[in-house]
């Protein structure tokens, strides 16, 4: 992890106009991991709807008070309000004193995962390893599966960056690192997956996002929601077998890719604080 100056906290946007990708799963466990290293972590849900990661954070907290256990965790909260003013209040309100503040969107186009989107420090963008899901960033040819052109998305994020670009050092922002976190990749045929490769590749280069492997898909990411837990919790998951262990391992992989900057930890994480205020 790369040092960063205490100018706020670090934005981290977990961001998809698909459902479906794990958005919500990897952004619990990226929360709990950080918080695990002593970073003070606040996390908020922008789809009042599904509620995914609020929802598996109270569980955490519930599993927590009847276990009578404290685990590290992050302060939370879900946007219902209307407009984005009132959501930069929030997320203020939400983050203050913190290390990390993380959103986690809608899988579908909507007004307020664009606003967090281009003013994220760090972008993470999961896939699942099909062309379905890389046309969110980019269309391929039917024949050949070069890149024809990039999507509304990733125009939208190319612009946003180089904005951001010429004012990092203006207004002491750090540029956006984009990551394209690719999950469920063992269910691809070999042919495929190569073809996917090859797209991810040239598409990295044309837009400057990273790739990073991210998580398989498990039975055992669906069945901790119930208990908010997360696969770093060892000392309350019991025996685990070898399967789980891969897992564990694909969870600590997927943070030391991300290359999320480390701040000091000056206080135990945060204590989860639900937040509903729009």
């Amino acid at each position: 992890m790369s040092q960063t100056p205490p100018s706020g906290p670090h934005r981290i946007v977990f961001a998809n106009e698909k459902g479906g990708t794990g958005k919500s799963t990897t952004a619990v466990h990226v929360a709990v991991a950080l918080a695990y290293q002593g970073a003070r972590v606040a996390a908020l849900d922008l789809d009042p709807r599904q509620r995914t990661m609020f929802r598996y954070l109270e569980n955490r907290g519930e599993t927590e008070r009847r276990r009578g256990i404290q685990l590290p965790g992050a302060r939370f909260g879900v946007f219902t309000g209307e407009t984005v003013e009132e959501l930069d209040r929030l997320a203020e309100e939400l983050a203050e004193g913190c290390d990390f503040l993380i959103f986690d969107t809608p899988g579908r186009d909507d007004l307020f995962a664009r606003h967090v989107a281009t003013a994220a420090d760090t972008l993470i963008t999961p896939l699942n390893d099909s062309f379905v899901d890389f046309d969110l960033i980019g269309q391929v040819d039917a024949e050949t599966f070069k890149v024809k052109r990039l999507s509304f998305y990733a125009e939208l994020i190319w612009e946003a960056r180089k904005k951001r670009a010429m004012t990092t050092i203006k207004e002491q922002r750090r540029e956006m690192d984009w990551v394209v976190v690719r999950n469920r990749t063992q269910h691809v045929e070999a042919r495929n997956q190569k073809r996917i490769d090859d797209a991810l590749g040239e598409l990295s280069k044309r837009v400057g996002f990273r790739i990073a492997q991210g998580l398989s898909e498990r039975v055992i990411y669906r069945e901790l929601f119930p208990s908010g837990l997360t696969l770093l919790d060892k000392g309350q998951l019991g025996e685990l077998g070898t399967s789980h262990l891969v897992a564990r391992q694909e969870v600590r992989s997927l943070i030391a890719g991300l290359n999320l900057p480390r701040r000091a930890p000056a206080k135990p994480a945060a204590a989860a604080l639900e937040t509903t205020r729009g």
